[in-house]
């Protein structure tokens, strides 16, 4: 069916294009185009719907992945994990990757990435004594305020409050 939806608009955009060089034509050819953007998103989004029985496969397989990526020495070597070394680690595009897990956990691949610095971060802050900037620099952060600023967003406050609440 999509492909003989998809079909008829090409030709019917071809003949639009050859037949009729008219005012109208370009209005035309690119309400064909719409016409064929809308079914492909349907049909890409028609996917996840139908996806019920791998509901949490793909997010378990992300966190292996990001699991193993700390304990391989990736950090040190390539940084802070990326939605693209990772997607590319589950031989998914990054775009795929992010809308699968979306769908399965209401949060994109960068969301889950920060999520778990963050935990690494705060196990790091209640096991170690060591300083915020030694532990930002461990997770791979080259930025002290953007480490914070990551932090205090995923927990709502610093981690040298949550440091501090620890102690007390």
């Amino acid at each position: 069916m999509k492909n003989k939806l998809c079909g008829t608009c090409f030709f019917k955009i071809d003949g639009e294009y050859r037949d009729n060089p008219d005012e109208y034509s370009r209005e035309i050819i690119l309400t064909h185009i719409d016409s064929m953007l809308k079914y492909s998103q349907r049909f890409y989004k028609r996917q996840f719907i139908n996806r019920t029985e791998l509901s949490g496969k793909t997010v378990s397989k992300f966190n292996d992945a990001l699991a193993a990526y700390f304990k391989n020495g990736l950090l040190i070597t390539q940084g802070l994990p990326t939605v693209n070394a990772l997607a590319s680690q589950l031989n998914l595009s990054p775009r795929y990757l992010s809308d699968m897990l979306k769908q399965e956990t209401g949060k994109t691949a960068i969301d889950l990435i920060h999520i778990y610095l963050v935990n690494e971060a705060k196990n790091k802050l209640m096991s170690d004594d060591q300083r915020v900037s030694e532990i930002a620099y461990e997770l791979g952060f080259e930025n002290l305020p953007y480490f914070s600023r990551l932090f205090k967003q995923e927990t709502g406050i610093s981690p040298n409050q949550f440091k501090k609440q620890l102690a007390n």
